[in-house]
């Protein structure tokens, strides 16, 4: 008998030990959920979140990434000489570029309405105040707004293209006049 329960013992602790591993070689804490970094599908470093929410998520290969996500549009803009001279040809001269980007959630975001409201005809304002007001609304719904007759989606997407595409060519810029 006592041999029995030797045995039981041991195979019940060896099963929990080996369970305890298996689960920690998933990345799963004792709440089953991930924690620490985990590799997404992307090839990226991911940090997950616990449970209690003390980290945040973060993604992307570099800390840069993230430092930028923290700086508002304006700060980037100011860091980034080549993306605001660029952006200057898109508004009247004499525009303020860091009163016209405050209160954009990102620079992409303020990009894209830049790229609209010229290429569209919309005053940059009233694009803006649709964006950023105290209900603000899409890209596309603005300009379903303010342009009832434009093609909202595929005007949000051809500006979505050409800010994605200027912000790269201007950080690729910055990047090799550093470099040079």
């Amino acid at each position: 008998m006592k041999r029995f329960i030797l045995v039981i013992s041991i195979t019940l602790t060896l099963w929990l030990l080996t369970s305890g591993l298996a689960t920690a070689q998933h990345g799963h804490g004792p709440s089953g959920g991930p924690v620490g970094p985990a590799i997404s599908q992307h090839g990226e470093m991911q940090e997950h979140s616990n449970k209690s929410g003390r980290e945040s998520t973060q993604s992307g290969s570099t800390n840069h990434e993230h430092q930028l996500q923290k700086m508002t549009v304006s700060e980037q803009l100011d860091r980034n000489t080549h993306l605001a001279t660029q952006l200057k040809g898109l508004f009247p001269p004499g525009t303020d570029l860091n009163q016209a980007s405050s209160g954009f959630k990102n620079l992409g975001q303020f990009v894209a309405a830049a790229h609209v409201s010229h290429n569209l005809g919309i005053p940059f304002d009233q694009l803006k105040a649709k964006m950023t007001g105290a209900s603000p609304v899409s890209l596309g719904k603005a300009i379903h707004e303010l342009r009832p007759g434009a093609d909202a989606k595929g005007e949000t997407k051809k500006a979505e293209h050409e800010a994605k595409e200027e912000i790269k060519q201007a950080e690729a810029a910055g990047k090799s006049q550093a470099a040079g």
